[in-house]
């Protein structure tokens, strides 16, 4: 996992280091890496202190903001660029992520990395190649990796994306050797110089349709079904979006297109499974 950021800091752990310094504590136990261990930190009246390096308390700690030490201070895990990207807690643990203020992974029912490995278990990726159309924070790869995938091909058109998942301790270190092959790219442009037949499962988790249309197109499922192997299984995030608002039922409209390609499908949980045909 990256830890090129530790420590991490977000509200519940300042305020817990607060509580314990003015309580007259010598020391603490606290997270600072998201929920995955725990940590001894002493205590000072100005600064606290873990692995033998000083951390001067945060003048200003905000609630739904991840902060690392950027050698001077504690400033958000965020970037702006063509839009705000930024990493946000969760109760559960490991964060989600946002683009613009639209969070892009469940969090309400189910921790995003728990969710991540019920829809990683749906492709079954035991010893196959894995193409993760859209990598994001890494969660559907780190399960892969941990399921014994021979090879992941991961694509990530945001930069500043890759950037965060550098910073997430819950994120695997693609910098790393490993069968995890991260690209930063836009798979929709990308998907056309892969092999037919290439890929043995795919998981496809795209923005919602209203910024990443392509990603939903005829074509694109298309091109899953020719890179995919027969009988390759396929789980297609979806959610519900504009089904209050327009009457849109766009897990229907996932699955006719994916029908159309050449995949028989059926609706599981927030997005569609399929299974590519033995010949169209």
């Amino acid at each position: 996992m990256a830890s090129d950021s530790l420590p991490l800091l977000t509200l519940p752990v300042h305020q817990a280091l607060l509580a314990a310094r003015d309580a007259g504590q010598s020391s603490v136990e606290v997270s600072l890496d998201l929920g995955r261990s725990r940590h001894t930190v002493a205590l000072a009246a100005d600064h606290w202190g873990w692995r033998e390096q000083r951390f001067a308390y945060a003048d200003v700690c905000k609630d739904r903001t991840i902060y690392h030490w950027d050698g001077a201070g504690f400033v958000p895990v965020s970037r702006f660029g063509a839009s705000l990207i930024k990493l946000v807690p969760t109760h559960w643990g490991p964060p989600t992520f946002e683009i613009d203020g639209i969070k892009m992974l469940p969090t309400e029912q189910v921790s995003p990395y728990d969710d991540a490995q019920r829809k990683v278990g749906l492709i079954q990726p035991q010893g196959k190649v894995v193409l993760d159309t859209c990598g994001g924070l890494g969660y559907f790869a780190a399960w892969c990796l941990q399921g014994g995938a021979r090879q992941i091909l991961s694509f990530e058109k945001n930069p500043d994306v890759i950037w965060l998942r550098t910073l997430n301790p819950w994120s695997p270190d693609h910098r790393l050797p490993s069968a995890l092959q991260l690209q930063q790219g836009d798979v929709a442009d990308a998907i056309t110089a892969l092999t037919s037949a290439s890929v043995d499962a795919i998981l496809h988790d795209p923005p919602r349709f209203g910024i990443a249309g392509e990603l939903y197109s005829q074509r694109f499922y298309d091109e899953l079904a020719r890179v995919i192997r027969p009988r390759g299984r396929l789980f297609h995030y979806t959610g519900a979006p504009n089904r209050l608002t327009s009457r849109r039922d766009v897990p229907s409209e996932v699955a006719g297109r994916l029908q159309r390609a050449g995949f028989r499908t059926e609706f599981n949980g927030d997005g569609v499974l399929a299974t590519r045909g033995a010949g169209r």
